[in-house]
């Protein structure tokens, strides 16, 4: 595949310039390779491009072998949602742990070392922090990916946040501007609409984003949510009231906007991605994130949508090269931060893990115990990744039952498990119970015949068993379950 041949160079470079598309291979494809070389801003990388450490170092190398200080970026939380610990889950707790200790000092840390990693690996921008306000306690996209539900604890922790990462020379990213923790639809799928008005919003929502600016934060992504009283039917992330008029205007941030993905259906159903990109831009985005899957092909159709709108008139030119400069800005920070100090070790996760475990009940000891893990479906932001207490005891202890499997089975599934368990210890292992029905309802079946039995949350603690030994995390983060198994004396501490 390859540009028109009539494409306009100095109009083709300025829409390279904000895009930032993925590729689907752990090696850099030639025809990444040679639009960096042309002039396109830089990527995007997802676990899908991530084997090993060892290789992503090489990868992202290559990739600034093709163009001067490439945007390298990745959504990399910690806790919940990781990329580059995508095959053993993140050695940091998120943010929920995090919030739940309510140490500044602590939050700062953890980010700064999960910076000091990123940078390692060659990474210049995070699409983190998460600085929602969740306020839903069912909201199924964001829960433990934010810090909590107060409103001043989330804008300092945001602030300790976006220090942290950008300490070790790595640009952070706080979102869900406006604000998506109120929200029960998950926008990867539909577009969210956030029932409040713009006092509520100022008090609640915005506090956060004002923190993370007056931190110096690099850049803010928008969610696809609306917002009736501010946006009116547009999502915040195709809304000029939303991001040049309060964003720009009223919260005064001067720094890069990033598109969450275009892909996701809150948008990609109603415009298409290409569209999508044109409205964001318009709207005042500077930077495109395309989504996981995408490829050559829409990355192609997506540059010539925004080169078609400013040749038509649609949208003015002076707005592409405002984006572009905003985003040679970034680039210029990213290089300019290249020297930071920096001090990584993950000894610090494992550390913040612990302080956020919570214990309702006395720990004994177990005898060849039983670990059953009820495992929720996937959320979409975090993926499929690897979590609970198996890494700590033998495989033929461990069981996990998938709740989307369970229907008329689910009597005859429990009634089998307790048999196992008999003269042994049982652990519940959940995750957001109190989203999932069927998991609430197997581990209070269980419960009524084995009041012994410990439950571990591994979510948020909303749901709560009543009685018996609990431990509650605050996140699926690998340290995180190792703090737990510490407790339940299923591991020795390191």
């Amino acid at each position: 595949m390859s540009l028109p041949a009539d494409a306009d160079p100095q109009l083709g470079r300025l829409a390279d310039a904000v895009l930032i598309p993925p590729f689907l291979t752990w090696a850099v494809p030639p025809w990444m390779a040679g639009a960096l070389g042309r002039g396109l801003a830089g990527t995007t990388l997802y676990g899908l491009n991530i084997e090993s450490p060892e290789q992503l170092a090489m990868l992202t190398a290559k990739l600034r072998a093709a163009a001067p200080e490439p945007v390298i970026a990745i959504d990399e939380e910690g806790g919940d949602v990781t990329r580059i610990a995508h095959r053993r889950g993140s050695p940091y707790p998120g943010n929920a742990a995090l919030g739940t200790i309510d140490d500044p000092g602590l939050t700062e840390a953890v980010y700064a070392a999960l910076g000091a990693d990123l940078a390692g690996l060659g990474i210049s921008l995070d699409l983190a922090p998460a600085v929602d306000v969740n306020t839903a306690a069912d909201n199924p996209v964001i829960g433990t990916r934010a810090f909590g539900s107060d409103t001043a604890l989330v804008a300092r922790h945001a602030a300790a946040a976006v220090t942290g990462l950008q300490s070790a020379g790595v640009a952070a990213c706080a979102k869900h501007f406006p604000g998506h923790g109120s929200t029960r639809i998950d926008s990867h799928h539909e577009l969210p609409t956030v029932d409040a008005g713009m006092d509520l919003l100022a008090e609640r929502d915005l506090p956060p984003f004002a923190a993370a600016i007056e931190a110096g934060v690099r850049a803010i992504m928008p969610g696809h949510l609306r917002v009736p009283e501010l946006t009116g039917d547009l999502p915040a992330s195709l809304s000029p009231a939303a991001l040049t008029g309060l964003l720009r205007g009223e919260l005064g941030f001067a720094g890069v906007i990033v598109s969450d993905g275009l892909e996701m259906r809150a948008v990609a159903d109603v415009y298409g991605i290409p569209e999508a990109a044109v409205r964001a831009v318009s709207a005042g985005t500077d930077l495109l994130c395309l989504g996981r899957d995408q490829d050559e092909r829409m990355y192609l159709r997506v540059r010539q949508a925004l080169i078609s709108a400013v040749r038509s008139g649609r949208m003015p030119g002076e707005r592409l090269e405002d984006a572009a400069a905003r985003v040679t800005g970034l680039r210029d920070w990213t290089a300019a931060a290249a020297g930071c100090e920096r001090g990584g070790g993950a000894e610090i996760g494992l550390a913040a893990a612990r302080r956020a475990v919570r214990v309702d009940g006395v720990p004994q000891p177990l005898h060849r115990p039983l670990v059953v893990e009820v495992v929720p479906p996937a959320n979409m932001a975090a993926g499929p990744i690897p979590w609970g207490l198996g890494a700590f005891v033998p495989a033929d202890s461990l069981r996990r039952i998938a709740t989307g499997t369970l229907s008329e089975g689910m009597a005859g599934t429990i009634s089998g498990l307790l048999a196992e368990a008999a003269g042994r210890s049982l652990v519940l292992v959940v995750r957001d119970a109190h989203r999932h029905p069927a998991a609430a309802g197997i581990a209070t079946a269980i419960l009524a015949a084995r009041p012994d039995a410990v439950v571990v949350e591994m979510g948020l603690p909303v749901w709560r068993p009543p009685a018996g030994l609990y431990l509650a995390t605050f996140g699926a983060a690998r340290t995180s379950g190792r703090a737990a198994a510490e407790v339940l004396g299923l591991a020795g501490p390191c």
